[in-house]
């Protein structure tokens, strides 16, 4: 059930912020409920939903206006403050419900015409609807009960049973100026109700305070799940064979990359990352006896259809007992319906169209789970969201009378119309767009650098370090769509450990910056053998079995990749007493070069960079501190001393590993980053 979330203490203090305009008031209060309702995914999620309140304004001649604040485009409810439910009069709104017919270009450019700021967002594709409701809250969600009751056969009969006449129907038709007036009539014909059924889309409720809308919503949404729950016998299945991430997520990756690269013009999109849900009730939905039936079906609400496309790709245990020719045939199979499904369909269209990348957004795969696929972790996140939100609408549905979404014809105009896609944006993928980068020593100063470096072009991290409370904070800086793991490198298993659950958590990996490391300090007549050891463990074994881990799952992914390594100046120039670290680092700058040597057939790229005087967890102010009285000058002269006078820092090094990413024809090189140090160059 859905928790009412009302607190009338908080609701004060968006008024009390508000001010003394009783316009800015109402805009707070509409402003709290909204985060309310975006804050339950079982309500609204990804910028779903849309709310709105009316209110009088003064306009630049000292007129009072009526005016219509409605979510704007690019706002999600969650988060939505008040510049993100942008003004618009509504007196030229009012009269566009006396036309016949309005075009959708002709309805973005009236609202946007009359918005009270030009700097505003575009209002909502369903502000006239709004509009035209005389209540002055009106609230739009797509929650998940009512997504089930909007897709059900007997819709009108059951909406009846639960709500009387408190609630009317709308039939389907797409958002717009059409459904507008419709909904306008409906509620003409009946104004008494306090809510509206969109069949097949979602749920609206209104009324004169933003708490009493509000509280509509929540009622009527756990009535309806109320009503499923009772008449809903549950059904749990145990898969009968669990699949294993690791070994199926890699080769469905590259099969992906390798049909989007042929549907796409930029070769940096062409590798989805992957949003694996396993939960025991996703588990169990896929072992429905008519998954497949319902793997046709389509989409809960036609919002959903620009984030997950109309049917989902359903890799079964046959499919993938076969391995990689299995997937292959599956996806090619989605791929050529498709484009039967786009070539039909556009033939109906009145305008021409440019078929989308037809390869899918989701997938169903029993014994591993519900999997969202994006061209970054926040796309696939989504897309997993809506995936498990649609599978408990149609498992609510067919317990109901059955699932029956709109059809391909809805399903494609929705699609493919432009001010859905416009939802998405057209920015410009960063360069690392959709690169799953591997970070080892990732609490510390260069692995910090580095990865903020990568997130930075677009990149999505998985960081790994032994330091749990440093580890967090990197994380929680960095957001939900980046990963991290606890790991102590030099473990037994660490390496498949962490490339498991990277593969597990993203669908595999494009980059490895093998950084971790450690400097142990002894003479090398008094070294003892533990010493040596420890330093090998961490400085060069650990960088060879994560460099072997991850150069398996590149050749599986089979588009190539990068394994980029944090060498040191050590392994070329050394100092005294740093021969148990020098050792290790020396390996591993030939280990680089072997590395290039036998996996350039597989277009996969080793590269290492050569840093001094980071300061680092290896270079702590103690040490430097005694390294430069050692040498009789301050610690800035110190950490100054190369042949540029100036301090390398952390950056650099992460700048670094960022142009060797880059560097598509380089391999088997070793960057200097020491500004300068005639004793340590290469070449």
């Amino acid at each position: 059930m859905v928790e009412n979330l009302w607190n009338t203490k908080i609701a004060e203090q968006f008024l009390t912020e508000a001010g003394e305009d009783s316009a800015d008031q109402q805009l707070a209060l509409r402003v709290y409920t909204s985060q309310l309702l975006g804050q339950n995914p079982d309500l609204v999620m990804h910028g779903g939903g849309n709310t709105s309140v009316k209110v009088d304004r003064t306009d630049i001649f000292g007129n009072s206006i009526k005016v219509l604040h409605v979510k704007g485009s690019g706002w999600d409810l969650e988060t939505i403050q008040a510049p993100g439910l942008p003004a618009v009069n509504m007196a030229p709104l009012a009269n566009l419900r006396n036309l016949e017919t309005l075009s959708d270009e002709d309805m973005v450019n009236i609202q946007r015409s009359n918005l009270l700021d030009s700097k505003s967002p575009n209002p909502s594709v369903e502000t006239l609807l709004h509009a035209y409701i005389p209540h002055k809250f009106v609230d739009h969600t797509h929650a998940t009960s009512m997504l089930a009751l909007a897709n059900l056969p007997d819709v009108e009969k059951i909406t009846k049973q639960i709500f009387g006449d408190r609630v009317a129907l709308v039939p389907y038709i797409m958002p717009g100026f059409s459904l507008s007036k419709t909904a306008a009539d409906i509620f003409d014909a009946n104004p008494d109700i306090e809510g509206m059924m969109l069949i097949n889309h979602g749920h609206f409720t209104f009324a004169n305070s933003a708490k009493k809308s509000y509280d509509l919503m929540i009622e009527h949404v756990n009535l309806v799940e109320d009503w499923l729950t009772k008449n809903t016998k549950p059904e749990i299945k145990t898969p009968q064979k669990i699949q294993i991430a690791s070994e199926i997520l890699p080769i469905l990756r590259g099969v992906l990359s390798t049909e989007i690269a042929k549907h796409t013009a930029d070769p940096d999109c062409a590798a989805p990352i992957f949003d694996l849900r396993s939960s025991s009730e996703n588990l169990s939905f896929l072992m429905r006896d008519d998954l497949a039936e319902l793997a046709t079906r389509g989409v809960a609400t036609p919002d959903h259809v620009i984030r997950t496309k109309g049917h989902p790709l359903l890799l079964t245990a046959d499919i993938l007992a076969q391995g990689k020719a299995g997937i292959q045939t599956a996806v090619a199979e989605f791929i050529q319906q498709y484009k039967a499904y786009f070539n039909q369909q556009v033939k109906l269209s009145a305008d021409s169209k440019t078929m989308l990348c037809p390869t899918p957004n989701l997938a169903w795969i029993p014994g591993l789970g519900i999997l969202g696929i994006g061209a970054n972790a926040s796309a696939a996140r989504i897309a997993a969201d809506i995936g498990e939100q649609t599978c408990q609408v149609m498992q609510w549905a067919q317990a109901n009378g059955g699932f029956y979404p709109i059809g391909d014809k809805d399903l494609f105009e929705m699609e493919y119309w432009s001010l859905e896609q416009a939802k998405l944006g057209s920015a410009k993928p960063k360069v690392f767009n959709g690169k799953i980068v591997v970070v080892t020593g990732a609490a510390g100063a260069i692995g910090v650098a580095s990865a903020k470096a990568f997130k930075d072009q677009g990149a999505n991290l998985f960081l790994v370090d032994r330091d749990e409370a440093a580890l967090k904070q990197v994380q929680a800086d960095f957001g939900q769509d980046h990963a991290h793991m606890v790991c102590d490198i030099t473990q037994e298993n660490a390496a498949n450990d962490i490339l498991t659950a990277c593969v597990k958590r993203f669908g595999g990996v494009d980059i490895l910056v093998s950084n971790a490391g450690a400097a142990w300090q002894s003479s090398m007549v008094e070294m003892d053998d533990e010493t040596l050891m420890s330093s090998f463990n961490l400085n060069f074994f650990s960088h060879h079995k994560l460099a072997q881990q991850t150069a398996k799952i590149l050749q599986t992914q089979d588009f190539g990749g990068q394994l980029l390594f944090n060498v040191s100046k050590q392994a070329v120039n050394p100092g005294k007493g740093f021969g148990a670290y020098g050792l290790p680092k020396a390996t591993t700058l030939f280990l680089v070069k072997q590395l290039a040597l036998e996996l350039g057939e597989n277009n996969i790229r080793v590269n290492g960079i050569n840093a001094d005087r980071i300061r680092s967890g290896l270079l702590d102010d103690e040490f430097i501190e005694t390294r430069s009285k050692a040498r009789g000058v301050d610690t800035k002269t110190y950490m100054a001393g190369n042949l540029l006078h100036r301090e390398v820092e952390a950056k650099h090094v992460a700048d670094g590993f960022v142009m060797l990413a880059k560097s598509e024809r380089t391999t088997a090189h070793i960057l200097t980053v020491d500004g300068g140090n005639i004793e340590a160059s290469l070449r």
